[in-house]
């Protein structure tokens, strides 16, 4: 029986089951282990732990625009152009981010 293993990026995980598969192939029933060495984490691993995670939902520009675009394509328009204005903007883009939440609730109440 012959098993093969391709992993990239885990040097040391395949170094590992290289040795074990060694280890098997030279002893019929191996009964002890004589060494354990510890191998650092990929630095792909470290590099997602390194990025900040998000503490809380933020709304976004793209999530208000999807929402109004719905919206003006439900023949409202109007009341969406109405909603901009109320927050002293001519254009979406015009309302500052901190609005964004207030603007959200405000449009889907329409």
């Amino acid at each position: 029986m012959k098993i093969e293993i391709d992993v990239k990026g885990l040097d040391g995980v395949v170094s590992a089951i290289n040795n074990f598969a060694n280890v098997l192939r030279t002893k019929s029933s191996p009964t002890e282990i004589n060494s354990v060495k510890e191998v650092a984490p990929a630095k792909q691993h470290e590099k997602e732990n390194a990025k900040p995670k998000a503490t809380k939902n933020v709304t976004t520009l793209e999530k208000v625009r999807a929402k109004l675009a719905s919206l003006s394509q439900d023949g409202k328009q109007a009341e969406v152009k109405a909603l901009i204005t109320e927050f002293g903007a001519k254009k979406l883009s015009d309302i500052p981010t901190g609005k964004y939440v207030e603007l959200l609730k405000k449009a889907e109440e329409l």
